[in-house]
Formats: structure tokens, sequence, C-alpha cells
């Protein structure tokens, strides 16, 4: 709608000039709104007022028959716009006919994007930490198909360095295959600890550690064995979890793939004299950029993480030819990407929208690191179990007449899009908390709460068992028209998802979506309503509200159970 009202403005105009239509916070301002007369005033040099009114005479000339109730000029300098109801009953319609696609697109069509995200270390459980790089990475890969384009899931896995020397090590010395083979990564993340801990009366062993990483490096049959072994293993236990959260990917491609490439990425910006030795290492200075310089080799010849995220930037582009690329870490990677996104351009790559898609970090309800009473960081699984288990009591609040066996599938389907939505509501930049009571309330701006009213609606259906012959033209009241008004607005959101890297205006707008079709359920008859075509009508538009509540869950990556 934003896009068809510019394109009105424009065209009242009669040339191209940046038009801004904003949705007011408050409804006597109307549907829509515009501060281009603002603009247009110090431009003609006439008073703001003055130019919004003139605006506003225009626009009624230029739009479509029927489309507004009014346009109507504000002080300073707005204009304010209102869809008229046969308009909204009309779009109503259109929706209502192609619901299961509405608010896809083709504006990605023929286009790839890469979505980096999750990232988690080999031979290492997943904690709290890796929550936000999966969850937000997933919806924007969601919001992104939506969208037309090809996405490629790409999780990044953590599988070189000296630490799979130090791992090596620790195996070799304490390891035992079979109590491996029962819990791989607990006994392996066991044996790092310790390898640390004895490091502390054996300074000896860090040597031993990168020994046997140089090994690792260098072909040696046996550390190549055990190291893929240790992949292997971790692999299955991440699948595991992925499963759990719904979470797919379409390559796991690590570190360790691009270690080839080293040798000759060193020498190409050595070559280029983009690339030169200081104090032992091999830097790229970056003062051109404002940057600090970026070490790609380190002294003793090892290679470095910056290194490797050089040559797989620059393979991806080979190979996918990709119109975005993002990466969804931690703020604290900041430098990094600002370092490898200055580099790459300099190979004779083009920046193909390059984005590092930050993000903040996880606190308790006391405002403090999400951590164990002993300070040690959370497991994940633990954290989905806890949000689970407390899901279990709002199913038997609600329902407890329910099999067991649904009974626990619904808990995992609300547990888990508590713990998403928790996350996806709040801007991707700032610090999330884990309020267990805010995140399970039924009634707040959580992920049970759009459930439930999905599930409320989907009630609402199966009760009516069909529906009939409707005429949309019942449809006028205000509740109905608000509904209408904001299921118009779907589209943008998805849009704006993709254009700003953000989820938690298309939570908003879900909640908002929630909120105002429970005002009209509460106060409209609507199964007892003994006229027909208007039953149906309220009907149809139950059902346009609760496919776009459930697209919307969708793309981020939540389930919208039938029933609670």
């Amino acid at each position: 709608m934003k896009k068809k009202i510019q394109g009105i403005i424009l065209k009242a105009l009669g040339r191209d000039v940046p038009v801004e239509v904003s949705i007011p916070a408050h409804a006597a301002f109307g549907h829509y709104s515009t501060n281009v007369a603002l603009r247009l005033a110090r431009e003609e040099k006439k008073l703001s007022f003055e130019a919004s009114r003139d605006l506003a005479e225009k626009i009624n000339f230029a739009a479509p028959k029927g489309m507004f109730e009014k346009i109507e000029a504000a002080p300073p300098g707005f204009v304010n716009f209102w869809l008229s109801e046969e308009f909204l009953q009309k779009e109503l319609g259109t929706i209502y006919k192609n619901k299961k696609r509405y608010g896809e697109s083709r504006e990605g069509r023929g286009k790839k994007v890469i979505v980096e995200y999750s990232q988690p270390n080999i031979a290492k459980r997943m904690h709290v930490g890796h929550i936000r790089s999966t969850i937000i990475g997933d919806a924007l890969a969601n919001v992104f198909a939506a969208l037309g384009y090809k996405v490629i899931r790409w999780n990044y896995l953590g599988d070189w360095g000296t630490q799979f020397g130090k791992l090596i090590a620790a195996y070799k010395w304490w390891g035992d295959r079979n109590e491996v083979k029962k819990d791989p990564i607990s006994t392996l993340q066991g044996l790092y600890v310790r390898f640390h801990e004895e490091m502390k009366t054996r300074p000896e062993l860090e040597s031993e550690g990168r020994e046997e990483f140089r090994k690792l490096e260098t072909g040696d049959g046996e550390n190549r064995r055990l190291w893929k072994w240790f992949k292997k293993e971790s692999l299955k236990e991440f699948e595991k979890i992925y499963k759990r959260l719904g979470i797919r990917f379409d390559t796991y491609i690590g570190e360790s793939f691009f270690e080839r490439d080293m040798a000759p990425l060193v020498s190409e910006l050595e070559e280029k004299g983009l690339a030169k030795k200081s104090e032992g290492a091999i830097v790229v200075h970056l003062d051109k950029f404002g940057l600090p310089p970026a070490i790609v080799e380190k002294s003793d010849g090892g290679s470095i993480y910056l290194a490797r995220d050089i040559a797989g930037l620059c393979y991806r582009i080979k190979k996918y030819k990709p119109a975005k690329i993002l990466y969804v870490v931690g703020n604290e990677q900041a430098l990094h990407f600002e370092q490898l996104f200055a580099i790459v351009p300099l190979l004779g790559f083009e920046n193909r929208n390059f984005a590092h898609v930050k993000f903040g970090s996880i606190l308790g309800a006391d405002g403090k690191k999400l951590s164990t009473r002993g300070g040690k960081v959370v497991m994940l699984e633990e954290v989905i179990d806890k949000a689970v288990s407390l899901a279990r009591g709002i199913v038997e609040k609600k329902n407890a007449g329910l099999p067991e066996k649904k009974k626990k599938s619904i808990a995992e389907t609300i547990g888990i899009g508590a713990l998403k939505y928790n996350d996806l509501k709040e801007h991707r930049t700032s610090d999330i908390v884990f309020d267990w009571d805010k995140m399970l309330d039924l009634s707040g701006n959580s992920g049970p709460y759009l459930q439930y009213t999905y599930a409320r609606l989907s009630s609402i259906l199966r009760k009516a068992k069909r529906i009939g012959k409707f005429g949309l033209r019942h449809l006028s009241s205000d509740e109905e028209l608000a509904v209408m008004k904001k299921l118009l607005d779907f589209p943008e959101e998805i849009e704006k998802s993709s254009e700003q890297f953000t989820t938690n205006n298309l939570a908003l707008y879900l909640y908002e979506l929630a909120n105002e079709t429970n005002r009209f359920y509460e106060s409209t008859p609507i199964l007892k309503d003994e006229e027909a075509e208007r039953k149906n009508a309220r009907l149809a538009l139950i059902d346009s509200v609760r496919t776009v509540i459930k697209s919307g869950l969708a793309i981020l990556g939540i389930e919208a159970p039938e029933e609670i």
C-alpha cells in the first residue's frame, strides 16, 4: 500500500522526488501519511501547510476513484489518507482468494542470497550463546525465501585451528574410544577442558598441542582420522538440536574447507602489494579505510581466522554469484567484518551487498549475562528443555483432557515458539532478557499469545465447518475495518525485514494484527450471526487473518498449532 500511495503522490506531482509514506501511530491521523509537503514548501518557498493543502488537492485528482474515503492536509505540513470501506472490502476479497501466497513476491526471482548462521565449534556442546545467530539467521533466510530469492543456508562450522591439535593430544593422553562413542560431545569437551587444566602444571603440553595441529595440517593419517571422527559425531549432535528447533541448512562448509587456499591467498596479497611482513607476521594495512592492520598469517606461518574468511567470501562470490551475503554474527566481531569487507574488494571482487548482521547478548531476568549458579555457560539443550517444560503447564491448564502424546507435541511447539519469539520481537542489536514469565504469557506480546490466537481462530472455523457465499459489503464496523486495514500491511513488513535485516517489525505486526482481531472477535457475533452472508464474510475475514498469522509465524520459524 505504501508503494501504491507513493506512486499516486508522484503522479500528482508530475516529477520524481523522494516520497516517504508512513503509518501514523494514531488512527485519528489517517491510515497513511506523508510529510513530502514539508520538503516541497522549502523548495517552492511556501508555507508548509499551504504546500500540504495544494498537494492534497492534486492527489485527490490523481487518486483512483473510490480508493480513499478522504485525503486531508494537516499542520504543519502533512497529508493524511483514509482508505475507503469499498476499497478495504475489495482488497480483503483479493487477500482471501490468494491467502496461502499472500505476502510472497517475485522481487528476488533469479537472485541468490547466502545467509550464514549458527556457526558452532565441533567437539563442543552448543550453548545459549549460539541461539541468537541460529534463530535470527533462520528467520532472515525465511524472509528472503518469501520474497522469491534462492536462499543458501550456510552453517560455517568452527572445525579448524590449534584447538583441534590440543583436543587430539588430549585424546591420545586420556581418551577412551568407548566413552566417546557413548557420549561424544560431552566426553570430547571434557578432554579439552582437562588438557587446559593439565597445562597449568605441565606447560610443555602447549607445544605438544601445536605439534599435533601441525601434523593435522600436513595430512598425518591418524590425526586426520581422529579429526573426521570428532566432526562426524559433532554433526550428529548438532542435527538433533536443529531438528528440534525446526532449523535446516543447505551446507555445513566450515573453516577447514579453505585451509588449502591459505598459501595461495597470502601469496596473492603479497604479489599485489596489499600484504607486507610486520614483526614476522603478514598483515594488510587498512589505514585508508580508517581500520587497524589485519593479520592474515601468524609469525609462525600458521593460518588465521580472517584469512580463511577472506578465502571463504571469495569462494562464495565465484561459485554462487549471490546478490547478497549475510553473516549473522554477534556485535563483538564488528571489526573482523569491517576488515574482511575492506580486503575482499581489493582482490578484485565487487562488493555484492556484504552485510554483518550483528546482534546483542543474552541476559537473565536479573539483567546479568545468563549463566548457571556456578557461573558456567548454559547449554542450549537445557534452555530448550526448560522452555518446553514450562509450556507443558500452559497445555495442562488450557486443555488437560488431551492425549499425552498430543500434550507433549503441543508443549514442544509452544516452548520453542516462546523461545524464538522472545528473541525475534526485539531489535537484533539489543540485548535480550530471558524472563520466562513474560516469554510464556498467553495475554502479552509473546509467541504463545500469537499461537493461542491462531488456535482460537482455527477453532471458530472448525465449528463453522465451511464458509459459504458471502458479501464483503457487510464488513463495515470499526473493528472489521481495522482488521482489514492491518492485513494490507503484511507484504510491506516482509519487505522491511529484508531491507533492514530485522524481524522485530514483523513480530510487532503479528502482535498488533492479533490484538485487532481479538477486539473484533470479542465485540462481534460470528457463529451466532443469523445473517448468512454477513456471518460468512466474517468467517472469511477470520480465515484471512488466521492464514497471515500462520505465514508470519512460519517466516519467524514458529509453528502454529491448531489447538492448545
